[in-house]
């Protein structure tokens, strides 16, 4: 287990919130999606495959970017440093309103559709509680939050490899696996594109260690092995967990469905297993929930640091809990929970997410050539890497617009909402803002200390120490 302070997680607690990010909703509901499209066995290993192979090329373009852009934030800031800082505060935006808290909202209702027949609360209500006692945990200190999180994605590890063990190794009497029709028709069809979309989902959570940089320690050596080695051992589970299910249950029990789990286990366990499998389902998702309640206000917070209009969200406690944006985050997921489907929730943000992952991908290359440093992880086989991201999302999004338009616009409608809001802070407060950044240059501050620059006295003061301690930090990592 990892060894805590109340400032700094180690690789072992970032890749924990990588593996917790990832093995969420998706892995357990998405499967029946892709049932109702997608009959060939192979077809299906090979988008769960393809999924780990894209997650794993965006990660090592991700600890490039990570460990030479050295903020939290993601794609807000690395987007907003190598391309143009409007595209950057759209993906911000994205993160802000619909990012994590849709993601948060989806393993809420997964977990409460798991749960509620158990205990007798309906779905939405014991969503809702879900998401405000993890939020609630998570408002202290970074040493509270590491070891809830550790100790449920551990848990989560070791059930899932139990339960792939047990299924792959017993016999069942149906199954889903098909080899009979042709694997090459269908993975030429749009309905493969779209199952990528639900599978490229699932995998959603690669990139989290890289929104956390200054949490961790070390992050040179650090954020590589958490975002690389938490995405290896990830696509090795899931394609495991598919062909799993797939030899537990028939076809026609799975097409269409979101509770896989619990309709696999039912199948080899009978109804008391299934009861308890979907018990077990339940608090894994907890895992999930609570990586992305700890990651998604870390870009809201250098937002706020960053523009005016959402300064009354850069607030820290005492410990450096950005608790506003915490809770801003809860309300949206609550939101979310109340108003939207399952599926059209995962559609429309998981295209806009595809979107600003490649423009942060795009970034490397900018990085590149700008040469501006050279002391950080280099992803291998650059470009190439890179180039095979970009081909494949691109294929992705472009069958995503033709097969689900109503998605696609709902997903861009949300941004140009977030354009609205970003002429609304340079209407309003880009004079300040330029005064403040003529005062930075005139007192010698760098400039990746000018979200500190912006904020209240005594706040400002205690980030830049914050901000400075990393940097000594890294100069020796």
């Amino acid at each position: 287990m990892t060894a805590y302070n109340n400032k700094k997680i180690g690789w072992k607690s970032a890749a924990a919130i990588v593996v917790a990010n990832m093995i969420g909703t998706g892995v357990f509901t998405t499967l029946g999606f892709q049932l109702a499209d997608i009959q060939n066995t192979w077809s299906i290993l090979l988008l769960w495959g393809l999924g780990g192979a894209i997650a794993l090329l965006g990660a090592f373009s991700y600890a490039e970017l990570g460990t030479h852009l050295r903020r939290s934030g993601g794609e807000y800031h690395f987007i907003s440093k190598t391309i143009h800082p409007f595209l950057g505060y759209l993906s911000g935006w994205v993160s802000l309103t619909v990012g994590f808290a849709a993601p948060i909202a989806l393993a809420a209702m997964g977990m409460a559709a798991y749960l509620s027949n158990l205990v007798g609360i309906p779905v939405i209500p014991l969503a809702i509680i879900t998401v405000s006692l993890i939020s609630l945990i998570h408002s202290f200190d970074i040493k509270k939050s590491s070891r809830f999180q550790d100790i449920f994605t551990v848990v989560k590890i070791l059930v899932i490899a139990g339960f792939v063990g047990i299924a792959l190794f017993s016999g069942s009497e149906t199954n889903a696996i098909d080899t009979s029709a042709s694997w090459l028709g269908e993975i030429s069809t749009p309905a493969f594109a779209v199952s990528l979309v639900y599978v490229t989902y699932a995998f959603t959570g690669w990139n989290a260690a890289a929104y956390i940089v200054e949490e961790i320690k070390r992050p040179k050596i650090n954020l590589p092995k958490a975002l690389i080695g938490g995405t290896l051992l990830v696509t090795i589970l899931y394609v495991l967990l598919q062909l799993a299910f797939l030899k537990q249950a028939p076809i026609q029990a799975l097409a269409g469905e979101i509770e896989i789990g619990q309709i696999v286990a039912s199948y080899m366990f009978g109804e008391g297993g299934a009861r308890w499998m979907s018990i077990i389902i339940a608090l894994l998702l907890i895992s999930s929930i609570s990586a992305m309640v700890w990651v998604g206000p870390r870009i809201t917070r250098a937002m706020a640091d960053d523009y005016k209009l959402w300064h009354f969200l850069g607030q820290d406690n005492q410990n450096g809990i950005p608790v506003r944006a915490i809770w801003l985050q809860s309300g949206i997921s609550i939101l979310l929970i109340m108003s939207g489907s399952f599926q059209q929730i995962l559609l429309f943000s998981g295209f806009i997410l595809q979107l600003f992952s490649m423009l942060a991908i795009i970034g490397v290359f900018i990085l590149r050539k700008s040469k501006k440093s050279t002391d950080g992880y280099r992803s291998p086989f650059y470009p190439w890497v890179q180039i095979a991201y970009l081909g494949i999302s691109t294929w992705i999004v472009s069958y995503m617009i033709i097969d689900k338009p109503m998605e696609s616009l709902w997903g861009l409608a949300i941004l140009g909402i977030g354009a609205l809001t970003f002429l609304l802070d340079r209407l309003f407060f880009h004079k300040k803002n330029k005064r403040a950044e003529a005062k930075r240059v005139e007192m010698k501050i760098p400039p990746h200390q000018t979200s500190s620059f912006r904020l209240s006295d005594r706040q400002s003061l205690d980030r830049r120490k914050r901000v400075i301690g990393i940097n000594a930090e890294n100069s020796t990592s």
